[in-house]
């Protein structure tokens, strides 16, 4: 359904801002006059670059495919945006300095709910060994990242991948990209449909062009067919997929009916978790899912959340972090009209031609969430419930050993920055590949880059936990709380976008923290710290209580106050720019402020939303170093 300039103003004449008081207003842009909703009714006179490529590529086939046969070790720029669709984005190794690049390609899976079987372990142990950098990197999407592979290896890596099972298909790119999930394997109702729907979600959004197949599998059939789609059959998904309401929510596409020819504005995210877990950081996605189920463990329906989105640019104030908005609640009979209906929203009138407004976060934050869901009620065809109450949010990293409530054990194991290699005595790469040997163990990867092994059985605890100190690998209680609740991106020196470093730099920041609160005799205080080398924000840090976003050569900005739960807001920019050297001259004053003046049981995250950036400012402009501890 396209709506004109006319029709939609008298739905959406005064949207209102969406934001709490936890956003300041230098980085929000305004909402208040009907000029605001240009982005949403003025469509480009002609289509941007990216736009027409897309509709020239043939469904994401050229010019990709004739570039794969080229003698250079690299692919055109229109070829490298449409390698992202199949999973794969080209790098340089930034740190290499002379004439030629040295091209290699970064190649992302696709594991709905994070799961990884054993099999497929072996097989990514093998191709990083052989023919990437010789690590994986688990993402902060529960999947894992091959880095180093090469133009000539490209098609024998994907191919390997999709035919025992698994896929790269919509790892990147303007689709709906992998889908989360709560990573816990808890065989409780809500906890079994959190992970069966993200594969729903998963199958109902997945590109239909016969791209991937002609290009990669040279037009035959993967050997196997990726393994959450058997595991959802009963819903029928591809009927539910094409089935036509009248409504504008198909398109007269034979190839893609929910994408067309353009696909989406922008990358959607989707995640799904159970009332209480929000271990997922569930209010950063498109669309955030939470599982309701009545008191007999029946599923019942869905919350649903809306317009959550990391990514912002420095010094564009038009460009913004944002926590989802509750949309509603929805019967389980209707939720896969319901996520159509947004996702054609967010199709027909999400911003196409200014890229860095194209997110749905943009189209919500500019209509406001109640003429927001409007929209997706005149595709919907019917009203949206109100949200049903729900437990309060929890934050559970889920590291240890837990009981699976089958008989059965899981363990989380962390993964600093997750990096899985093997580097001197410490050697997790290779650990993983014996368990998987021995034990055949399946894991799932976390929303905080770590691993969980699960179903497995009590007899073999003690031989698991000694694999692993045998390969150097720290037992949990001797991992730092503040390394357990971080997390950052890879950044330099494969990232194109960096502009200074994270993973690399996160470890001496958790170690300068630790000495300092210990100093400070805070030693017990447990705060969520995130960085990213860029704004992107591909490791969440708006939602972090504590983040360093990087702005330039050794230099973050410091944004505070997010949720310790991740819960509905973002932080806010406390210091425009950091020298990484002066981490504890300018964090000291925030702890010291802390301190004096927090509430009894309130976090650090909070506290700091509570008081707010001026306060806080004025309070360190007349702060002496090391007057007071606690």
């Amino acid at each position: 359904m396209k709506f004109s300039a006319i029709a939609f103003l008298a739905v959406a004449a005064t949207p209102a801002a969406a934001f709490g008081p936890a956003t300041p207003l230098s980085v929000m842009p305004s909402t208040g006059s009907s000029s605001a909703l240009s982005m949403v009714l003025e469509k480009p006179k002609k289509l941007s670059k990216l736009e027409v490529l897309k509709t020239q590529s043939r469904h994401l086939e050229n010019p990709l495919r004739e570039q794969l046969y080229t003698e250079e070790i690299n692919v055109s720029k229109d070829a490298m945006q449409i390698l992202k669709y199949h999973g794969s984005y080209m790098q340089t190794n930034r740190e290499i300095r002379g004439k030629d690049k040295d091209y290699q390609f970064m190649l992302r899976l696709k594991q709905p709910a994070g799961e990884l079987p054993a099999d497929l372990y072996r097989l990514l142990d093998d191709l990083s060994a052989n023919m990437g950098q010789g690590d994986l990197r688990a993402t902060t999407r529960q999947c894992f990242q091959l880095h180093g592979i090469r133009k000539g290896n490209l098609k024998t890596v994907i191919s390997s991948i999709m035919n025992i099972g698994s896929s790269t298909v919509g790892a990147c790119g303007d689709v709906s990209r992998n889908v989360m999930t709560t990573p816990a394997p808890f065989t409780t109702p809500e906890y079994h449909y959190a992970r069966e729907w993200s594969k729903v979600f998963a199958e109902l959004f997945r590109p239909m062009t016969p791209a991937f197949d002609n290009i990669w599998l040279d037009g035959e059939k993967p050997v196997h067919e990726v393994k959450w789609a058997s595991e959802v059959e009963k819903y029928n998904i591809d009927a539910a997929m094409t089935l036509d309401t009248g409504r504008g929510i198909i398109l007269p596409d034979s190839v893609e009916p929910l994408y067309g020819d353009r696909y989406l504005p922008r990358k959607f995210k989707i995640g799904v978790t159970v009332p209480g877990d929000n271990s997922l950081d569930i209010y950063t996605n498109d669309i955030g899912v939470v599982v309701i189920c009545n008191d007999a463990g029946e599923l019942e329906g869905f919350n649903v959340m809306v317009g959550g989105g990391m990514g912002r640019t420095h010094n564009k104030a038009n460009t913004f972090a944002r926590a989802a908005d509750h949309l509603g609640y929805v019967p389980k009979e209707e939720m896969m009209e319901l996520m159509k209906s947004v996702l054609a929203s967010q199709r027909d009138h999400g911003n196409r031609d200014v890229r860095a407004n194209a997110r749905m976060k943009y189209l919500v934050h500019t209509l406001g969430i109640d003429n927001f869901r409007t929209l997706v009620e005149s595709y919907f065809g019917k009203k949206v419930q109100p949200w049903r109450q729900m437990k309060e949010w929890k934050y559970m990293d889920w590291m240890g050993w837990w009981d699976q409530g089958d008989g059965k054990l899981f363990y989380g194991q962390h993964v600093d920055n997750g990096r899985v290699k093997d580097d001197g005595d410490f050697r997790l790469k290779s650990a993983l590949r014996v368990l998987v040997d021995k034990y055949n163990v399946d894991m799932i990867l976390s929303p905080t880059q770590s691993l969980i092994f699960r179903d497995i059985d009590p007899e073999d605890k003690d031989g698991i936990d000694a694999v692993l100190r045998e390969h150097g690998i720290k037992p949990l209680e001797e991992v730092d709380p503040l390394a357990r609740l971080a997390m950052a991106c890879p950044a330099l020196p494969l990232c194109g976008l960096a502009q200074t470093e994270a993973e690399r730099k996160m470890p001496e920041y958790i170690e300068r923290m630790r000495a300092l609160l210990d100093k400070m005799n805070i030693g017990d205080e447990e705060i969520i710290m995130r960085m990213t080398g860029c704004p992107n924000g591909c490791a969440r840090p708006y939602m972090a209580e504590l983040a360093f976003v990087g702005d330039g050569a050794k230099s973050y900005q410091i944004w505070l106050g997010g949720s310790s739960v991740l819960e509905g807001r973002t932080a806010y920019p406390y210091v425009a720019k950091m020298n990484w050297d002066d981490l504890e001259i300018t964090i000291e004053p925030v702890l010291a402020m802390f301190i004096q003046q927090k509430q009894e049981f309130e976090s650090f995250g909070d506290f700091c939303h509570r008081v707010g950036a001026d306060a806080i400012t004025a309070f360190a402009e007349s702060y002496t170093l090391g007057s007071i501890k606690a």
